[in-house]
């Protein structure tokens, strides 16, 4: 799933590559995928795009006195730059979702794989107007140490579920909850609430150097590698059976219905092994 640092990275792209540009097509070709239908999805066209900015992982391209083309690319959508495109939309979309074609013949694919169709698109005179971006909390980037103390203060859920809340904390997902709590040497199971300051501390620190350092890999990523790039910078998220970077030990899972989380015993839990949450129970 894109998180923060790839969202943004998107959208710096998308803005050096269209920033200026009138958009001359829009092709929906999932019947699902537009969440609005006021202002039309016509609105959009003859309209030069200004830039495409972020509200946590949503990517919001404002066009110059008109609407904004809000997407949320779920977790397994994505953007892909084209130089060209056929004169008319493809007959078989595939995984082909949207595409947006500039007046210069470029634009972009939006593309989501799978089965499970959760990639969603809104064309709205404000981004506010998106549920999904009104209910955002703090950016996770801009947090300052004040802000995440009151956040963690006022929840009532482990520090995984936290750092997942998009109410509470905008942009962090699985994957770099798992590195920022291993970062921070803290238990994905331990409460939100009953973090002391030097814990704070750490936690604060780590969101902000796993952000920044997967940004930096991002934006130096070459086309169409940022999600390799990703991959490839992770500790321990996604290498339950490896060898953690730190200390050596090995790297456990805990997997739910739908998703799993990724930890280190010796750095987060004090050595204790973590149940697979579908027996319900700790291991001791």
């Amino acid at each position: 799933m894109p998180e923060l640092p790839e969202v943004q990275a998107l959208a710096e792209r998308m803005t050096a590559a269209c920033a200026g540009r009138t958009l001359a097509r829009v092709d929906v070709l999932s019947v699902q995928v537009l969440k609005t239908f006021d202002p039309p999805v016509q609105a959009l066209l003859g309209r030069a795009v200004a830039e495409v900015g972020r509200y946590g992982k949503f990517l919001d391209l404002a066009t110059a006195g008109g609407p904004h083309l809000v997407l949320h690319l779920a977790r397994a959508g994505w953007v892909h730059p084209r130089e060209s495109f056929p004169a008319k939309p493809p007959s078989r979309r595939g995984p082909l979702a949207l595409r947006l074609v500039l007046d210069d013949g470029s634009g972009f694919d939006i593309t989501e794989q799978g089965t499970t169709k959760r990639l969603a698109a809104y064309v709205v005179a404000d981004p506010q107007q998106v549920p999904g971006i009104a209910r955002l909390g703090v950016d996770a980037l801009a947090a300052t140490p004040e802000q995440l103390a009151e956040l963690t203060r006022a929840a009532r859920q482990r520090l995984k579920t936290f750092l997942t809340d998009q109410t509470a904390l905008a942009g962090i997902g699985n994957a770099y909850s798992d590195e920022v709590l291993h970062s921070a040497k803290l238990s994905p199971y331990a409460m939100a609430a009953s973090l002391d300051e030097e814990q704070l501390a750490r936690l604060h620190a780590a969101i902000g150097q796993v952000l920044h350092r997967a940004l930096e890999h991002a934006r130096a990523a070459p086309p169409g590698g940022l999600k390799a790039e990703k991959k490839a910078g992770l500790a321990v998220h996604g290498r339950a059976g490896e060898r953690c970077p730190v200390c050596g030990d090995t790297v456990r899972s805990v997997n739910f219905a739908d998703s799993s989380l990724q930890y280190c015993p010796t750095c987060q839990t004090g050595g204790r092994v973590l149940a697979d949450r579908r027996l319900s129970r700790l291991l001791k």
